[in-house]
Formats: structure tokens, C-alpha cells, sequence
């Protein structure tokens, strides 16, 4: 499965390393990637290891909003 979320408050490298490490540690998560520009997060999961709630809170645990 593949969701793209619009998040706000990324402004720099560090905040992607932070979102792409956080949610590519997640248990079925196999990609993630930023487009700091847009402010879209790319994830490719196994809905059946991990929850979009899942990857929705460990960005949000990050400081970020889901917008």
C-alpha cells in the first residue's frame, strides 16, 4: 500500500532524516520518502504489520502535523 500525507512544519535535511527515520524504522514500512517542497510524505507499508495511524502518530511524535 502506498499513502502520501501533507505535513507541516518540515523546513530543513534534519527534519526529513527525522520523518524518513522514524517511519522507516516502523515494522512494514518499506519506504518513505520527503519532498520537503510540498511538504508530501510518500509511504510504502504492509497494511497488515503497520496502521496509517500508526505512521500518522510517529510523524506526529516528531513535532510535525498531518495536515
Amino acid at each position: 500500500m502506498i499513502e502520501t500525507l501533507k505535513v507541516q512544519g518540515m523546513s530543513c535535511n534534519h527534519c526529513v532524516k527525522s520523518v524518513e527515520g522514524s517511519v522507516g524504522n516502523l515494522t512494514g514500512v518499506s519506504s518513505v520518502k520527503v519532498d520537503l517542497g510540498s511538504g508530501d510524505v510518500s509511504i510504502e507499508f504492509d497494511s497488515e504489520k503497520t496502521s496509517l495511524d500508526q505512521i500518522k502518530e510517529t510523524i506526529e511524535e516528531q513535532g510535525y502535523d498531518i495536515v
